[in-house]
């Protein structure tokens, strides 16, 4: 049952509500408990074709020779797709908001990264005439040395996963190989601490699982273009990966979304789409192109394995006065969203706790496993995860209550971040004493008494006098631009500010104005 706590924040909440706390029906409710909700696998068009996938069987191999002339004359089959007939095969999907580079094609070359990594596509008139000529398709690889750990992928001589990124790690802002986060002198926090606690935290990769798998159909419309009926999380997005992916105008595609029958981020990424426009333009038919339970599962974007250690000084009193943070995103061959999970990780540092003395270094790695995706908060919840582990061992091992100990380390306002940010309308405080409350957990009256809004600023709010690290030498700027229309003039990139470097956004056909996320401006 909800409930309201107006007793906290109460001048801060209009009691003037129109949903909250009311029975509201959702406005799919009825299609979804009758069975009538429209997915995007239920258009059937007529003369419709589908495609299947001829996936790397290497995690990392040298693709030596790829032989369809068999698939090609096999019965049903229409068409045969590979790499060159992609009008621009590499991409990474955060190149719209100009943040990468392109270093994943979608169909491969020369080399497979991954096991499972798209090599041929076949279109034939039937799934099983599909997939009876995939398995025709003769592939001949050179395996190559492959590295699966993170740390492993840092070594000096450790195998190249993707030669965009050479040393497997993302490189930000055409200079630094991974987020910092410095605040105060965290030796120094650590020498003045009575206890020094430093632990290892690791996130195994997790199948998002949605009962509908990936998939879209695509089929010729009027005036050369194009209609997708798609289960992606990200329409627009996705139709401008598209777009890019075959070198055509925007508006040649008409994107059409719907009902997603389970996606918590595992459908941001353009995966079926660009393959099933292509093979649609090649023979003019509709095409459906739906990965199998086995696909989905074993070829799927996962949520990204993660690897975090946490090394806390404390007080006995209960004061951390430092947190030492080294972090690694566990990417997969190819970029997709893991250099924007870091991105969020370095700026959610150190949790919602006031520590004097704040060091953390995020990874995104480049390693020969599946690429990773969005999964449901993904770049904050698993450091949650540990952060919260790591409390709960402090506080055992001080010898203090662990609700306590969260209160007494807790954002009040006014407290300065390790980012250099006063904190405001903060809340934790509240939220544990209500949990305590729920959970019948008893903490002391001193602690009851205790609230976010009193006892913050003041020594809390001062910038630490902070230890400047040597700063390499700035290469020149390559960032590369976008256009997603032919002929669209693309201007140089200016020289961006130093510091921070920064790029300017690509300028989108559509031209609508739109908020970055990643770089906190907007952009036309």
């Amino acid at each position: 049952m909800l409930e309201l706590r107006k007793d906290i924040f109460a001048d801060e909440r209009d009691d003037n509500l129109n949903e909250v706390g009311k029975g509201t029906q959702r406005q799919d409710m009825l299609g979804h408990v009758t069975g009538t909700s429209t997915y995007f696998n239920d258009h059937k068009l007529q003369g419709m074709l589908h495609l299947r996938v001829v996936r790397s069987t290497q995690p990392h191999a040298r693709l030596r020779r790829i032989d369809i002339s068999e698939a090609e004359r096999s019965e049903g089959v229409r068409r045969v797709i590979r790499g060159s007939d992609v009008p621009r095969n590499l991409n990474t999907l955060l190149s719209l908001i100009n943040f990468g580079k392109d270093d994943e094609p979608t169909l491969a070359v020369d080399k497979v990264r991954y096991k499972g990594e798209p090599i041929v596509a076949v279109v034939a008139d039937t799934p099983r005439a599909a997939a009876e000529a995939a398995a025709k398709v003769r592939v001949d690889y050179e395996s190559l040395p492959a590295v699966f750990d993170v740390e492993e992928a840092l070594r000096p001589g450790a195998p190249v996963v993707n030669e965009t990124y050479p040393k497997n790690t993302f490189t930000y802002h055409e200079r630094y190989d991974h987020q910092k986060l410095r605040f105060g002198d965290v030796e120094r926090g650590f020498a003045q601490a009575d206890h020094v606690l430093e632990q290892r935290y690791q996130m195994s990769p997790i199948e998002h699982a949605p009962v509908e798998t990936n998939g879209s159909i695509a089929a010729p419309d009027t005036n050369g273009r194009y209609v997708v009926y798609t289960s992606t999380q990200a329409l627009f997005f996705s139709l401008d990966t598209c777009a890019k992916i075959l070198d055509l105008p925007s508006n040649t595609f008409h994107f059409i979304g719907g009902t997603v029958g389970g996606g918590f981020g595992g459908k941001v990424d353009t995966l079926t789409e660009p393959l099933a426009i292509l093979a649609a333009m090649l023979t003019g038919r509709p095409v459906r192109y739906v990965f199998g339970r086995e696909e989905e599962m074993q070829f799927g974007p996962p949520r990204g394995a993660e690897r975090i250690y946490v090394k806390d000084g404390v007080m006995r009193d209960g004061r951390i006065v430092a947190r030492q943070i080294r972090a690694y995103f566990d990417s997969g061959a190819y970029t997709r969203l893991s250099s924007y999970a870091v991105v969020k990780c370095a700026a959610h540092l150190p949790g919602p706790y006031t520590i004097p003395n704040v060091h953390g270094d995020i990874y995104c790695v480049y390693t020969n496993r599946t690429p990773a995706t969005a999964m449901r908060g993904f770049g904050i919840t698993g450091m949650d995860f540990a952060l919260e582990c790591q409390m709960d061992k402090l506080a055992h091992l001080i010898g203090m209550d662990p609700m306590e100990f969260r209160i007494l380390n807790a954002y009040r306002d006014g407290d300065m971040k390790a980012h250099r940010r006063e904190a405001k309308n903060t809340a934790l405080i509240e939220c544990v004493q209500v949990a305590a409350e729920k959970a019948k957990w008893p903490i002391r009256e001193e602690f009851r008494r205790m609230s976010s809004r009193k006892d913050g600023g003041g020594a809390r709010a001062a910038v630490p006098s902070t230890p400047r690290e040597p700063v390499s030498a700035r290469p020149a700027p390559a960032q590369q631009r976008t256009s997603y229309d032919r002929g669209l003039p693309v201007s140089p990139p200016p020289e961006p500010p130093s510091p921070p470097p920064q790029s300017p956004a690509p300028a989108p056909a559509h031209g609508a104005t739109r908020f970055s996320s990643v770089f906190g401006t907007r952009r036309r």
